[in-house]
């Protein structure tokens, strides 16, 4: 049985994950990032999960995005609850996992046609 669309191409999808790096359609990155299947915001924020902001959430419930996979680094760790205020009140779904989690459930996602954002908080 067919689970997901065979044709990909034009979106942006994660070809690679190590220590310290992603890689969004072929290209490396090492610092945060926002990942949507049309767009690609390199420079979102410089925080970690603990100086993580409510400015920084608010950027992300801007987002035209049904759900949002925040990805915290190499192991799970939550922001203060206080912080998804923003997000909650968009009404958009937030999830909290390790990076490597947060790009496997992009990708799927993302070829399912939903309107997902990764935004990646590297250690």
């Amino acid at each position: 049985m067919k689970l997901h669309l065979s044709n990909t191409s034009g979106l942006n999808l994660f070809t690679a994950y190590g220590d310290g790096f992603v890689a969004v359609n072929h290209e490396k990155h090492e610092k945060n990032l926002i990942v949507l299947p049309e767009n690609l915001l390199p420079a979102w924020s410089t925080a970690n999960i603990a100086t993580l902001t409510e400015t920084d959430m608010q950027q992300l419930a801007a987002l035209d995005a049904e759900v949002i996979l925040l990805g915290t680094g190499n192991r799970l760790r939550f922001p203060a609850p206080a912080l998804m205020r923003p997000i909650a009140e968009a009404g958009i779904g937030l999830e909290v996992m390790d990076i490597q989690a947060a790009c496997r459930t992009y990708n799927i996602l993302a070829s399912e046609g939903r309107k997902v954002a990764a935004a990646l908080l590297f250690d």
